[in-house]
């Protein structure tokens, strides 16, 4: 495996020289160059309705075409119509939610977990009012984990579906997906991943880890305000059309994206995957493009452990801080990381970085029910860096310093 080039890397990303150093990409990555250019050849030589027999509008057609290929090859998926797409992962759960309505019956059982972000949480809590029951399974907050045998107690003859996040945007614990997933189908159930704060970080496996739908967002990993839902094909067909009454049930994808796509966002996935490509090639340059994808994640996984690593090393060493999930950068987690300092707000420790030219972010992020069962509330919830691949060791020295400037003037306020 070949150490990322880190030039090349941050030359992609033009939004990388405002001369701040961002560290919250989990609410937000920065954008490719090559993602933009692809919104732009878009709307400048393609920007016409679809289904036209004109040549522009083959060309537009065949950019959507283009663009659900690519994206299958990113998520490993058997055939491109398993691809949806939307305008976010909250849009889209609540959507799937919507589709599968009519096939829970009174008494049926979905399993949520208290960690998720509340997209993949709050779309299953409103079937309740068919008389679904709704079933929580809890985070320990010892080990900050799932516990698969809380999963297994969980389980019973009426659970028809598990929603679980493959990564927590709080805790950073990366879920194992594809046992959880063997967990369900041996009950007969499906499972419904959110994988937007996993999506940055690791090659997706769709077919591997046999998940049944798996969604994320593309303004996480480098691209626009755009979206992904991958389902398997044979669910996807069971799933009632949410489209005009003549888009039937076979109408796969098109079928669960009313009003049509968005055609040039989804253009843009054309950018993230070609940068992806390569950027693996330069470990594996004879590889198919979904090799050079894998090994571009192998390479952007190892910096992350080092620049992540970087910053826990300085939280370990300190008395007052407490790191809320992993302690330590290893195959478990992704480098978002959230803490809290004892005394400190952490709300006013994000704003004190601020004249730093940090970014960080304070709050739940949508992950309320897990900050309020920590009991993290009254501190404004938790500071969150969460780092992406194109930051550098010297960026996350510069936050480390930032950080002890913050805490020190904090706390000589708090007893002056």
């Amino acid at each position: 495996m070949t150490a990322l080039d880190m030039d090349f890397v941050r030359r992609q990303f033009p939004g990388l020289g405002q001369g701040w150093a961002f560290f919250d990409n989990a609410g937000g990555s920065q954008i490719l160059k090559r993602a933009v250019d692809r919104i732009q050849e878009f709307l400048f030589t393609r920007n016409v309705q679809t289904g036209g027999s004109y040549e522009v509008s083959v060309r537009a057609r065949q950019a959507v075409e283009q663009s659900r290929m690519a994206l299958a090859t990113f998520v490993n998926a058997g055939r491109p119509e398993e691809i949806v797409m939307g305008p976010s992962t909250t849009v889209l759960l609540q959507q799937l939610a919507r589709a599968m309505r009519r096939q829970f019956s009174p008494g049926d059982e979905i399993i949520v977990t208290d960690a998720d972000h509340e997209s993949n949480i709050g779309p299953w809590l409103g079937l309740a009012e068919q008389s679904i029951v709704i079933r929580t399974w809890r985070v320990h907050q010892e080990t900050f984990e799932l516990d698969l045998a809380d999963l297994e107690r969980l389980m019973t003859p009426r659970t028809k579906l598990v929603s679980v996040s493959h990564v927590s945007n709080v805790l950073g614990t990366i879920n194992p997906i594809h046992e959880i997933a063997r967990i369900a189908h041996r009950h007969g159930a499906r499972i419904c991943v959110d994988a937007v704060a996993y999506a940055p970080h690791g090659a997706i496996d769709v077919r591997g880890w046999d998940v049944d739908f798996y969604v994320f967002s593309l303004y996480k990993v480098f691209g626009p305000h755009h979206a992904v839902l991958y389902g398997k094909y044979g669910h996807l067909l069971e799933l009632d059309s949410l489209y005009h009454y003549f888009y039937g049930r076979d109408r796969v994808p098109h079928k669960l994206e009313p009003g049509n796509v968005n055609y040039e966002l989804s253009y843009s996935a054309l950018g993230i995957i070609d940068y992806l490509t390569e950027l693996g090639a330069m470990s594996a340059p004879q590889g198919t493009p979904r090799e050079k994808i894998v090994a571009a994640f192998a390479g952007i996984a190892a910096h992350e452990q080092v620049i992540g690593e970087r910053l826990l090393t300085w939280l370990r060493t300190r008395n007052d801080c407490r790191i809320i999930g992993n302690t330590r950068a290893d195959a478990k987690r992704v480098p978002t990381i959230s803490f809290v300092v004892e005394g400190v707000d952490s709300g006013a420790l994000a704003e004190a970085v601020d004249p730093f030219h940090v970014a960080v972010r304070f709050g739940d992020f949508h992950a309320r029910r897990l900050i309020e069962a920590l009991g993290l509330s009254d501190k404004s919830g938790v500071l969150r860096v969460s780092m992406a691949h194109y930051n550098t060791v010297a960026e996350v020295d510069s936050l480390i310093a930032a950080l002890e400037a913050a805490i020190r003037s904090a706390k000589a306020a708090a007893s002056g």
